[in-house]
């Protein structure tokens, strides 16, 4: 694309970046686990990972992305804008790089041009930018990546204040520093770093956008290091790509239970089509995560107390293409990857859970008394509103099991059996509420998993996943 149509897109960015405007910023719910915006408007976070996508995607290119994100229920982007992939020392697709000569003080205007036109392309689709300042290897070699390090707490102030000033008057960002490492370990400290930027991003700004941290997977949380940041208003968790079903419902109840209270989700659960194996072998002869795996977390971390979730594909997130390096045996294209299942099935969550009052969501696997499983495979989870207007529990697997009825508030009780795979209820019933109840799913075994969604049947709500 011709460069005079990216300044004709950033000319636009003053009168359309505030299309949510008359919404506001996001911003914590009152009971400190959701959020909303300032209006009140609830906001279930479901994001997608681009990460290299101001590196290596054209203007078209990030349309098409960004429109096929949006047409599936995406309202969150997560992109790097100092780009992991040799962001530093290979351009952005139009040929310029992010700083001069790698000078965190010396932004160059040409590449930001572009950030601020995705900005405003998104706030016009009513999608928020989760952005990365930069990752994590701009502050630290220790956990790999190709760097350079030029990041200190002084420059890092300076640089977080350019982006906030610039970014003001955009209310679809989120700001998410870290970028798959550690704040710190036994040896090293670098959280003094990212609280510069995050002081700058308000100083420049002059108001507070949301902020979190991105942290490396398996062992590693936000909420391990900055749960009581005075910066850090919602922590981040990644399960991760390492192993089947790890457990991140315990990572999410946990942050859940931490005082003072602040929202969590998953922010890289495993990704669609991505070799299941530990860091750095990624061996593809263990398989791959499919559309079921990923549906599992996907939804264990919701019904666990997350309040969203972000899905990401293998090779969407390095917008893999033939004039790239395929990394960790990707294998397809990221335009013929976006239109995989699972894309479609994390857009039938969001839908599931907003046909519900949902900010008032209270984790509770006491709804199941009988046949909750006993592996991280199998395992079972399940909230209810806090008015006892309604359930939903998450099944794995097929099976029958006992439900605690007395939690649900009614005389009668209708329920639903969602399946996520498709986003249709496929069976409904309706009795009398009494202590217990059991019931039989439609279908049964493993690769059969079910939503059992449970209604105070006076309440009239519709079906689940209908908007």
């Amino acid at each position: 694309m011709k460069r005079y149509l990216l300044i004709a897109f950033a000319l636009m960015y003053c009168v359309n970046s505030n299309a949510q405007q008359n919404r506001g910023l996001l911003k914590v719910t009152s009971n400190g686990h959701y959020l909303q915006y300032e209006d009140d408007t609830p906001f279930f976070w479901l994001g997608d990972t681009g990460w290299e996508l101001f590196h290596r995607l054209t203007l078209e290119e990030i349309t098409q992305y960004l429109d096929n994100r949006k047409s599936k229920g995406f309202n969150v982007i997560q992109a790097v804008i100092l780009a992991e992939l040799d962001g530093m020392h290979t351009p952005n697709r139009y040929g310029d790089y992010p700083l001069t000569d790698n000078n965190p003080d010396q932004p160059n205007e040409k590449y930001f041009r572009l950030v601020d036109t995705v900005v405003a392309m998104a706030a016009e689709k009513g999608i928020v930018m989760a952005l990365l300042p930069a990752w994590g290897d701009k502050v630290t070699l220790k956990y790999g990546g190709k760097g350079p390090v030029i990041f200190n707490p002084e420059n890092a102030y300076r640089y977080g204040k350019f982006l906030g000033a610039r970014y003001k008057h955009a209310d679809n960002i989120v700001w998410i520093l870290g970028g798959d490492r550690p704040p710190q370990d036994d040896k090293d400290d670098w959280k003094p770093v990212y609280a510069a930027v995050a002081k700058g991003i308000d100083e420049g700004s002059g108001k507070h956008f949301l902020k979190t941290f991105h942290p490396g997977g398996y062992v590693w949380e936000s909420s391990v290091y900055l749960h009581n940041e005075p910066w850090m208003d919602f922590n981040m968790i990644q399960s991760g790509h390492a192993e089947l079903d790890q457990p991140v419902w315990k990572n999410i109840l946990k942050d859940w239970n931490l005082k003072p209270t602040k929202p969590t989700l998953d922010g890289e659960p495993c990704y669609e089509d991505h070799p299941i194996n530990p860091w750095p072998t990624w061996n593809p002869a263990n398989g791959y995560f499919r559309d079921y795996e990923v549906r599992k977390q996907l939804y264990r971390s919701v019904f666990s107390g997350g309040f969203g979730v972000t899905y990401g594909h293998h090779s969407v997130w390095q917008f893999y293409n033939s004039s790239v390096e395929k990394l960790n045996y990707a294998d397809m294209y990221w335009y013929d990857a976006i239109d995989r299942p699972a894309a479609f099935q994390a857009g039938y969550l969001r839908k599931l859970i907003e046909s519900r009052p949902y900010l008032n969501r209270i984790p509770d696997t006491s709804l199941v008394i009988s046949g909750q499983g006993n592996t991280n495979a199998s395992h079972i989870e399940a909230f209810r509103d806090a008015d006892g207007s309604y359930a939903m529990i998450y099944l794995p697997i097929g099976k029958q099991i006992e439900i605690n009825t007395a939690l649900i508030k009614a005389k009668r009780i209708k329920a639903w059996w969602f399946n996520p795979g498709t986003g249709k209820v496929e069976k409904t019933i309706s009795f009398k509420a009494t202590a217990t109840h059991w019931v039989t799913s439609p279908s049964l075994g493993a690769k059969n998993d079910w939503v059992l969604v449970l209604d105070d049947l006076s309440k009239q709500y519709g079906a689940p996943g209908a908007k």
